[in-house]
């Protein structure tokens, strides 16, 4: 591995898979999420030498190993809270989770049962912008997002890269049958000055070849 794709010595902070917002005890607001990815990059990036904390929403997947420290979470709020109090000791944040965009504003402490008067009226308000916020702070770490499209992938990732101010955008295309749960991917590598598209591959080898890239740009950062 050369020195520009070496992550020999860099703190290294991911987030991965789904949050979960519950509804009553038996219900939640949730996605597809299986969490793959970002294991596979928190793998790929413990072999290139990072030191990895891993903040992991619900998902049934073993730490890889060499993984520093593993945060199990559940909901937004609580990935948010395992993220800020990583992000200052990291050189690079990951973030591969996805993370729900909205939870119930009001929780019920009992199961929601059927009635005469029909279904229920959920309220939803918007859960923090755990990306936005960590590319936000003074000063930050080279920060990596990740977007899942089902539509002008590039169109809305480099909307996305410009609106969060990311070092570098990876982005990739879903429906039922490709990128969230299926074992292989393709991404959309997009940064200000460029794109790369990285052909599809398993994940384990995809995450390997992006790490490497990752690696690239934070070094040229660092030397600018």
């Amino acid at each position: 591995m050369s020195p520009e794709t070496t992550l020999a010595g860099v703190a290294v902070l991911i987030d991965a898979g789904p949050t979960y917002e519950d509804i009553d005890p038996v219900r939640f607001l949730g996605n597809r999420s299986s969490g793959k990815m970002g294991f596979a990059i928190a793998a790929a990036a413990v072999a290139a030498g990072a030191n990895v904390t891993l903040v992991a929403g619900p998902v049934a997947l073993a730490t890889p190993p060499g993984v520093a420290r593993r945060v199990d979470v559940r909901s937004a709020l609580e990935m948010r809270a395992a993220v800020l109090a990583a992000v200052n000791g990291a050189d690079i944040f990951i973030a591969t989770a996805a993370v729900a965009d909205w939870r119930v504003a009001e929780y019920s402490a009992r199961k929601i049962k059927k009635g005469p008067s029909g279904a229920p009226v959920l309220e939803l308000i918007e859960n923090p912008d755990i990306l936005a916020e960590v590319a936000a702070r003074e000063p930050r770490p080279f920060v990596v997002g990740f977007a899942a499209e089902t539509d002008h992938v590039a169109e809305h990732a480099r909307a996305k890269l410009v609106r969060k101010k990311l070092d570098l955008l990876a982005a990739n295309h879903v429906d039922e049958r490709v990128g969230i749960s299926a074992d292989d991917n393709a991404l959309e590598l997009i940064w200000p000055g460029g794109s790369e598209t990285l052909p599809r591959a398993p994940k384990a080898e995809l995450a390997r070849t992006l790490v490497a890239r990752i690696a690239a740009h934070y070094h040229a950062r660092a030397a600018a």
